[in-house]
C-alpha cells in the first residue's frame, strides 16, 4: 500500500484507572510536557474500574493547552449521536480544536445490555454506525440553516437544530477490524483507529485495500481517510528483542516501512510507563519525521489534505493549488471544505477568498508570504479577525490566518516580560497573565486578536494609567516581504522595530512579540446607562469629568440610536484595587446626565475581558469613520449631537487616551498621536454611508488626527492624519527598503518612496 503522505503523530492511551485517577491525568500532562500531539482513552463505561471518558477527555483538556484528546474509542451504543454530536462540538469549543472522535460500533455486548443499552448484531452495529455519522456530521453543519431532520432505521431525528459548530473540523476515526466495517470506513470516516495486536486477520496489506475499495466506491480518494495504529507490546532496552522491543533507531528503521508501504501515519503506544513515554517522544518521533520527510521528498509524495471532487470543482481559476508546499497544505483551507465557512468572514465583513493559509510557525508563514506572492491575487492578513477596519479577509485572493500561532508565554515573572503570539486573543493573554498578577491593556472586548492591536496602538481600559500597547513592546519577531524572518528590538533593526509599533501591517507578518506587562490583578469596574437626550451636555460634561480624573481611570462612552431617542452606555475602569480612591475617582460621573441604570465592582481584569470566542460571520458594521480630539469640547459635542440624533448613525463612540499616552513622545513610535485625549468612532449601515459622511465633514473641522484601525476607507489623502509628518515621510522611506512592492497594501497602503530608498 502506498503511503497517503499524512503529517505523522504521535501519541499515547492511558489506562483510565479510577484507582489513581491523578496517574491518568499525570500521564496526559506527561505526553504534551514531551511534545506528544494525542492523548487517548478507552471508552468502556459498564467498567467500574475506569473513570467515564467524556469525563476524564474534558478533564484533560482543561488541563493541557496544545494537546489533542480523544477516545479510543466511544462506545456508540452507549452515547447517543444527537447529544453526542453537541458534546463533541462543545469540547472542541472549549479546547479551542483539540478534540477528535475516535468511535466504535459496539462491543462487549452484555455489559452494554446490562445498562440498558440496545444488543446489536455485528451487521446491525455497522448500519448504526452509519447512521451516526450521518447524524453527528449534519449537526456540526452550521451553514445550513434548516433543521437537522433523519428518518433511520437505529436513530431518528424527527427535527434538531444545528450547532454548536466544532471550532475545527473534528476527525471522525472508527476502531474497525472486520470487512464490513473497513469498506464503512473508506465510506464515511476521516480515520481507520485500530490496535496491531488485533489485525491478525484480515491482515494490515488486506483491511487497507478494503478501505480503499470502500472510499472509492463512495467517490472518495483514499488518501482522505488517515491511518492510525495502537501500539501495545512495545518496549525500549539495548538489544533487539523483536519488533518494537529494542533501541530508539530499531523503532525508527521498524516503522518507517509501515508510513511508506502501508500508509499509517500516527502511532499511538498503550504503555503507562513515563520513561517510554518520553524515550518515544524525544527519541522516535523526531527521527522518524525526519527520515518520512526525506523519503518523500526524493519520491515525491504529496502532502496536505485531500479533497473530494465537489471540492476540487470550486477551485477558482488563477491559482496554482498544486504548488502549495506540503507544510501549508496540511492546515489549508478551500471553498468547499467543511472549516471553510469558520474561517472566510471576519467579524466586520464578508469574504470568499480562494485560499486560507493557516500556518503554524514563522518559517511556515515565511513559506505562506513566498506563494501568495507568486499568485499575483489580493493578500490579506489575520491574527483575530475582529478589525473593525474588516481588512483581514478579501475576494478571490491568499488569506494567512494566523489563529495557529496563539501561544502566551511569561518569559521572565521578575522582569514582568511576556511573549504573545498575534492569533491568540487578548482575553485569553488575560486569562494566562492573572495568576502571575499581570496584565496588558488591550481593548475592550476580549476575542479581538493579539496582531492587529499589538502593531497599530492598542487603546485599552488600562490605557491613561499604562499607556498603549505598543509602549509596552520590547521585541518582535516579523516576516517581511521577501520571506526573511527578523528579530526587531533596540538594537536589531531598529529602524523596523520604530514602524512595527504603530504601522506593523505595513511591513509584514508580525509573529511573535515581547511586552513589559504590569502589575494588575482587580480593577474597579462600573457601568453606567445614561438617557442621552442632550448629548452634546452629557458629552462635554463626561470628556471634562475624565481630563479631571486621576490617571488610574479610564472610560468609555457609547451612544446608540434608540427608539425614543439615544441612549448612552459609559464604562469607567480605575486600574488599581484601592476601594476607597476608585470611589472618589468614580464618583464624579454620576451626574453627567440623567442615570437610568449603575452598577460598581471589584472584579479580576481578566473578568472584563473574558473572551467570548464568537463565531465571524461578517455580522458587524461595515462603515466607520475614526477620529482623534484633544477635547471634547462644546463645538464637537454639538456637531456629535447632530449626529446621533439624526437617525442616520447607529453608534458613537468615545474613548479616553491621555494620561500616560502622552508622555511618550511622538517620535518614539509610528504612532505619534500624544497630544489628544480622546479617540471617536461613528458606525451606520450601508445604505445611510452617504448621510454618516456629511455628518463627519462637519465633525472633521474638531479633529485632530485618526486611529487608522477604526476607519474602513483607505483614501490615500487619509495616510496623513493617520501619519502625521515627519512619520509618513520616514514610514514611506522605511516600506520602499522593507516591502518596495507594496506586497502589504491592505492595511492602509503606505506608498514607498523609492527614490530615497537604501538598499539593504
Amino acid at each position: 500500500m502506498p503511503d497517503y503522505g499524512h503529517e505523522l503523530l504521535f501519541g499515547t492511551f492511558i489506562t483510565p484507572g479510577a484507582d489513581n485517577p491523578d496517574r491518568a491525568v499525570a500521564l496526559a500532562e506527561l505526553t504534551e510536557a514531551v511534545g506528544l500531539d494525542l492523548a487517548t482513552f478507552q471508552g468502556h463505561p459498564y467498567n467500574p474500574g475506569f473513570l467515564d471518558t467524556w469525563t476524564l477527555l474534558s478533564w484533560v483538556a482543561s488541563r493541557t493547552q496544545r494537546l489533542r484528546v480523544s477516545a479510543n474509542v466511544l462506545n456508540l451504543p452507549m452515547r447517543p449521536p444527537a447529544v453526542l454530536a453537541r458534546a463533541a462540538a462543545s469540547l472542541d469549543v472549549l479546547s479551542k480544536g483539540r478534540f477528535e472522535l475516535g468511535l466504535g460500533a459496539g462491543a462487549m455486548w452484555d455489559g452494554i445490555e446490562g445498562m440498558g443499552g440496545r444488543r446489536l448484531t455485528p451487521g446491525q452495529g455497522v448500519q448504526a454506525l452509519r447512521e451516526a455519522v450521518d447524524i453527528l456530521r449534519g449537526v456540526w453543519d452550521t451553514s445550513n440553516q434548516t433543521l437537522f431532520r433523519q428518518d433511520g432505521k437505529y436513530y431518528t431525528v424527527p427535527g434538531m437544530r444545528r450547532g454548536p459548530a466544532p471550532t475545527h473540523d473534528i476527525g471522525i476515526w472508527l476502531g474497525a477490524y472486520k470487512p464490513k466495517m473497513l469498506e464503512l470506513t473508506g465510506a464515511v470516516a476521516d480515520g481507520w483507529l485500530p490496535t496491531l495486536e488485533y489485525l491478525q486477520s484480515p491482515d494490515r496489506f488486506a483491511a487497507n485495500r478494503l478501505i480503499d475499495e470502500g472510499a472509492e466506491r463512495a467517490g472518495r480518494d483514499p488518501r482522505q481517510i488517515r491511518r492510525l495504529l495502537n501500539l501495545f507490546q512495545v518496549d525500549f532496552s539495548d538489544n533487539s528483542r523483536g519488533f518494537l522491543q529494542g533501541p530508539p533507531e530499531q523503532w525508527v528503521d521498524q516503522l518507517l516501512p509501515m508510513v511508506l508501504d502501508e500508509g499509517f501515519s500516527a502511532f499511538i503506544i498503550g504503555r503507562d510507563d513515563p520513561r517510554l513515554i518520553q524515550t518515544f517522544a524525544e527519541e522516535v518521533a523526531p527521527a522518524l519525521r525526519e527520515a518520512v520527510a526525506r523519503e518523500r521528498a526524493s519520491s515525491g509524495t504529496p502532502g496536505g489534505p485531500v479533497r473530494p471532487a465537489a471540492v476540487l470543482a470550486q477551485r477558482l481559476p488563477g491559482l496554482d493549488y498544486d504548488a502549495l508546499p506540503a507544510a501549508l497544505a496540511a492546515h489549508a483551507v478551500e471553498p468547499g471544505d467543511r472549516d471553510y465557512e469558520r474561517v472566510r468572514h471576519s467579524y466586520i465583513r464578508r469574504g470568499s477568498p480562494a485560499l486560507v493559509l493557516r500556518p503554524g510557525d514563522a518559517a511556515e508563514v515565511a513559506e505562506a508570504i513566498r506563494y501568495a506572492r507568486g499568485q499575483g491575487v489580493p493578500l490579506s492578513v489575520r491574527s483575530g479577525g475582529h478589525g473593525i477596519s474588516g481588512r483581514s479577509t478579501n475576494d478571490g485572493g491568499v488569506l494567512i490566518d494566523l489563529s495557529r500561532l496563539n501561544q502566551v508565554t511569561v518569559l521572565d515573572r521578575a522582569r514582568r516580560l511576556i511573549r504573545l503570539e498575534p492569533g491568540a486573543r487578548w482575553g485569553e493573554v488575560a486569562q494566562a497573565l492573572a495568576p502571575h498578577g499581570l496584565a496588558m491593556s488591550s481593548g475592550d472586548y476580549g476575542d479581538v486578536g493579539v496582531g492587529g492591536l499589538a502593531t497599530t496602538a492598542g487603546v485599552g481600559y488600562l490605557a491613561r494609567k499604562y499607556g498603549l500597547t505598543i509602549d509596552h513592546v520590547v521585541a518582535a519577531e516579523i516576516v517581511t516581504a521577501d520571506s526573511r524572518v527578523l528579530r526587531v528590538d533596540a538594537d536589531h533593526h531598529p529602524d523596523l522595530f520604530w514602524a512595527v509599533r504603530g504601522a506593523g501591517g505595513n511591513f509584514g507578518v508580525v509573529t511573535a512579540i515581547e511586552l513589559e506587562a504590569y502589575e494588575v490583578a482587580d480593577v474597579a469596574v462600573a457601568q453606567l446607562t445614561v438617557d442621552a437626550a442632550d448629548t452634546a451636555s452629557l458629552l462635554t460634561r463626561w470628556g471634562a469629568r475624565v481630563e479631571q480624573a486621576p490617571r488610574e481611570l479610564s472610560s468609555f462612552l457609547s451612544v446608540f440610536a434608540g427608539p425614543t431617542g439615544p441612549i448612552a452606555q459609559v464604562t469607567l475602569v480605575y486600574a488599581g484595587d484601592d476601594v476607597e480612591a476608585a470611589q472618589d475617582a468614580l464618583t464624579p460621573f454620576v451626574d453627567i446626565g440623567p442615570i437610568l441604570g449603575q452598577q460598581a465592582q471589584l472584579v479580576p481584569y481578566a473578568a472584563l475581558v473574558a473572551p467570548p470566542h464568537n463565531r465571524h460571520h461578517g455580522q458587524g458594521l461595515e462603515d466607520t469613520r475614526s477620529g482623534l480630539l484633544q477635547h471634547v469640547s462644546a463645538e464637537a459635542a454639538t456637531s456629535m449631537q447632530t449626529m446621533m440624533h439624526s437617525g442616520d448613525v447607529s453608534v458613537l463612540q468615545i474613548r479616553s487616551v491621555g494620561g500616560a499616552v502622552n508622555d511618550v513622545p511622538p517620535e518614539v513610535t509610528a504612532y505619534a498621536h500624544r497630544r489628544q485625549n480622546f479617540s471617536v468612532l461613528a458606525a451606520t449601515g450601508p445604505q445611510q454611508v452617504a448621510q454618516l459622511d456629511k455628518h463627519w465633514a462637519d465633525l472633521h473641522s474638531h479633529l485632530d488626527g485618526m486611529y487608522l484601525s477604526f476607519e474602513t476607507r483607505t483614501n490615500p489623502e487619509l495616510l496623513q492624519e493617520a501619519f502625521p509628518e515627519p512619520t509618513l515621510s520616514r514610514l514611506r522611506k522605511l516600506k520602499a527598503e522593507y516591502d518596495p512592492d507594496n506586497v502589504f497594501n491592505r492595511n492602509f497602503p503606505i506608498p514607498p518612496d523609492r527614490e530615497s530608498a537604501q538598499p539593504r
